[in-house]
């Protein structure tokens, strides 16, 4: 399985930016899909993650900024980023865990918030 994802750039704080993220096989085979990120010098964290029954799950820095969402006909989830700070600066990953347990990780897109 690959995951693809765009949708990183420069942005200025306050901004907004949405990541896509496409997957090559169809999202009904994948359990949950999440956004991860990595920012320098610190461990990855879960940002947001999104199961196959639509439950959605955030992390408590992003909660009421982030959206995730999927788009079953795309094979593609979202994660609309709002009111960014410069604290969210960092590598997005996506990550897929398929039905079978299988996990898997795209390679991602560099977020920088800054002025």
């Amino acid at each position: 399985v690959q995951l693809v994802e765009s949708g990183g750039g420069l942005v200025q704080p306050g901004g907004s930016l949405r990541l896509s993220c496409v997957a090559s096989t169809s999202i009904f085979r994948i359990y949950a899909m999440g956004w991860y990120r990595e920012a320098p010098g610190k461990e990855r964290e879960l940002v947001a993650h999104i199961t196959s029954s639509a439950r959605t799950n955030y992390a408590d820095s992003v909660k009421g900024r982030f959206t995730i969402s999927r788009d079953g006909t795309k094979n593609t989830v979202y994660l609309q980023m709002n009111s960014l700070k410069s604290e969210d600066t960092a590598v997005y990953y996506c990550n897929a865990v398929l039905m079978n347990g299988m996990s898997y990780w795209g390679k991602g897109t560099l977020v920088t918030v800054s002025s």
